[in-house]
């Protein structure tokens, strides 16, 4: 599941050995970071006096509207340095994947960028919002309608690794549990992912307010396809005996400064240790993928078929 790109494969990579990997359901791993870090004092800030201004788990910037989130009662200097950095940050790994994946980053959206500043292992959360319990992601920013979730991470914290667990990919795990999920159904087509007249109208209603100034009224959209994905995410979450299930599982280490992207929505994923990372996430669009057959709205509506 993991495919290594230390420098001298990336040099040689083509414009599709990345992207391909990707729908193909790897975790494509850097040893280094192949996009610049934040200087040593700007790390070293995040680190040690972010956790202490922390209002969210995350601290993130928000490309579509232009602010930064996570942040209780910060300065104006320190807002203002929170969002340069992680605005630098953004640029940069926009930037190197459109130059390494320009097939399939065409027409994509930029999301958020954040900094995850908490210790993963022991937060006790609900099952739902634990980073520690196997799954796939589903619904980043409202409604994707099938579109891909792309994940980049960095690990900056310098002396501990990030661990990661995977009980496969979205074809395995979905022929493996998609009975006990119920999100195999049965039909005469695959209408059943294509959007209703409601979820039209929902989206119209959002893409309005978000056009008057409040952007992230997009997030409560929606879409038969992301209904299916989120019920498919609960039930992992939601299930001892899917996390406790031995098959198909492995883990991951990250070290300090390494970097790893995946297709959240296509490998399973759970983040059981590590504590310093940051995470740029964007939304492939499924017509630029070069093997659309893989992707799982494709493998969703050929069962449904």
């Amino acid at each position: 599941m993991l495919q290594t790109f230390d420098q001298a494969r990336l040099a040689a990579a083509g414009p599709q050995d990345l992207s391909d990997a990707l729908e193909e359901g790897a975790i494509v791993f850097f040893p280094r970071s192949p996009v610049p870090l934040p200087s040593t004092e700007d790390l070293e800030f995040f680190r040690v006096e972010l956790p202490n201004l922390l209002k969210l788990k995350n601290i993130s910037y928000h490309p579509e509207a232009g602010h930064v989130s996570g942040l209780d009662a910060a300065d104006a200097a320190t807002a203002e340095r929170v969002q340069r950095v992680l605005t630098r940050v953004s640029d940069d790994i926009g930037h190197f994947l459109q130059s390494k994946m320009p097939g399939l980053t065409r027409d994509w959206t930029v999301g958020t960028c954040s900094f995850r500043p908490i210790q993963e292992k022991g937060r006790n959360l609900k099952p739902h919002a634990s980073n520690e319990l196997i799954h796939i992601d589903a619904g980043a920013y409202g409604a994707t309608n099938g579109d891909r979730i792309l994940r980049f991470f960095i690990n900056v914290n310098p002396s501990e690794d990030r661990v990661w667990a995977s009980k496969g990919t979205f074809p395995d795990v979905y022929r493996r549990h998609g009975d006990a999920a119920g999100v195999r159904v049965a039909r005469p087509s695959a209408k059943y992912l294509q959007k209703r007249p409601l979820d039209h109208l929902r989206t119209g209603l959002l893409k309005g307010v978000a056009a008057l100034g409040l952007p992230k009224a997009q997030v409560l959209d929606s879409s038969p396809y992301d209904r299916v994905m989120r019920r498919f995410h609960n039930y992992m979450k939601d299930t001892p005996a899917f996390q406790q299930d031995s098959q198909g599982h492995e883990n991951f280490r990250f070290p300090p400064f390494s970097a790893w992207m995946v297709f959240t929505d296509m490998v399973s994923h759970a983040s059981i240790s590590g504590q310093h990372a940051l995470v740029h996430t964007s939304i492939v669009r499924l017509a630029s993928c070069n093997k659309p057959e893989l992707a799982p709205y494709n493998i969703l509506r050929k069962s449904a078929a």
